[in-house]
């Protein structure tokens, strides 16, 4: 498990656990309230971040009574103290450096990274430098800087708890086994609104017709990742970092109904499998609540409805994001920095209706062929190899023949 550890959070069994969420007014920040309001005695809001939506962040704000909020800019700062309650005056923290800030609070104990996209690197890092308990939803931030993030909780004692689902059953079902007893782990996919096209059906897909998951109710960035099937990709890569497992010990199946989260196969031979609704609370609550196990307020699991239960090998001339994440992983330390900065980017562009879906696996693998490996041992180089990607990608959807 590398440095997921065993924690030992049981030694203040009657405190509260103070929490500071970043990406509060997303998917995930939503879910993780939602988690909380139901436990209301065994957690204390201290910080909540959630960039531009103001009118949902006063919302949270005034409900939970934090300390601290964060802002993305200084106007939108002045516009969220008109909308708090006349009793309520929290610190207001504003830009990347209030969001560094508030990852780093004394007080608090465990952080929720759950922004999107590479936003969410310096935060993360921030909070395993100061030791934090870290609920990683941002996969993005392992996709860039695993080895630096590894090396951080080494040196702090900062914990990673993972939030993603699938990567949250994977830790589930590894606990109380050793290293050497395992052989292989199957991450699941739901194959998204697209499974069973052929690729010569997905030139034409509208970004509605993506954003529409069958199962998962998510933002739009990672509804758009999940019907390339980059989103697996990305996760393939994080779990190399997080559980230390080669990528040739890591695989996908596609799984439609989403039941199954993840797999885990010994050298003996025996598969444990992580189930459960398709939910988000599921995992959030397991990660906020251990190492004991939280109500999430969710239907139980009803097995007699499940009839059946697929598992399918990806389609990579359909999807051929997938391999490219594994690629990428291979080629380099620089190389998945440069592939998740070209997704983001031609996700972006997507939505906006300046390219179509397939040229969203086009583009991410030109960003690969024309990169030439380079030095990403800080952040600061990862940042800028991720910035001249943008730049490059940009000019990338603007003339798509130079």
């Amino acid at each position: 498990m590398q440095y997921i550890s065993d924690l030992d959070l049981q030694s203040r069994p009657d405190q509260p656990r103070c929490l500071a969420i970043l990406g509060s007014t997303g998917s995930i920040g939503t879910s993780a309230l939602k988690v909380i309001r139901r436990h209301p005695e065994k957690f204390r809001v201290k910080a909540l971040a959630g960039a531009r939506n103001i009118e949902l962040l006063a919302e949270q704000a005034n409900e939970f009574r934090p300390d601290y909020l964060g802002v993305l800019e200084e106007q939108l700062a002045h516009k969220l103290r008109d909308m708090l309650a006349s009793d309520y005056s929290p610190e207001i923290l504003v830009d990347s450096q209030g969001y560094n800030s508030i990852a780093s609070l004394l007080e608090v104990d465990m952080v929720l990274s759950a922004m999107v996209g590479a936003a969410g690197l310096l935060p993360t890092l921030e909070a395993v430098d100061r030791g934090k308990i870290v609920l990683l939803a941002n996969k993005e931030s392992l996709v860039l800087a695993g080895h630096l993030i590894r090396a951080g909780c080494k040196r702090s004692k900062a914990v990673i708890l993972p939030v993603d689902s699938e990567h949250n059953a994977l830790f589930q079902a590894l606990q109380g086994h050793e290293a050497g007893e395992l052989d292989s782990v199957i991450l699941t996919a739901s194959g998204g609104p697209f499974w069973g096209r052929k690729a010569s059906s997905l030139e034409d897909m509208k970004p509605e017709q993506a954003l529409a998951h069958p199962n998962w109710s998510m933002g739009a960035k990672i509804s758009i990742d999940s019907a390339t099937m980059m989103n697996k990709g990305l996760e393939l890569i994080e779990a190399h970092h997080l559980f230390g497992i080669s990528m040739d010990r890591v695989r996908v199946l596609v799984h439609p109904q989403s039941i199954v989260h993840a797999l885990v196969q010994f050298r003996d031979g025996s598969v444990l499998a992580h189930m459960g609704v398709p939910d988000m609370q599921m995992p959030i609550a397991h990660c906020l609540g251990y190492p004991q196990r939280l109500d999430p307020g969710l239907a139980p699991l009803d097995l007699a409805a499940c009839t059946e239960l697929g598992f399918y090998k990806p389609d990579p001339g359909a999807f051929p994001c997938l391999e490219l994440a594994v690629e990428a992983m291979k080629s380099g330390p620089s190389y998945p920095v440069v592939l998740n900065a070209a997704n983001e980017i031609c996700v972006d562009s997507f939505l906006a209706g300046r390219i179509g879906f397939m040229d969203i696996p086009r583009i991410n693998s030109r960003a690969l062929e024309e990169h030439s490996p380079t030095p990403v041992d800080s952040p600061r180089e990862i940042l800028n190899l991720d910035h001249q990607t943008r730049q490059r990608v940009s000019e990338f959807v603007l003339h798509p023949a130079g």
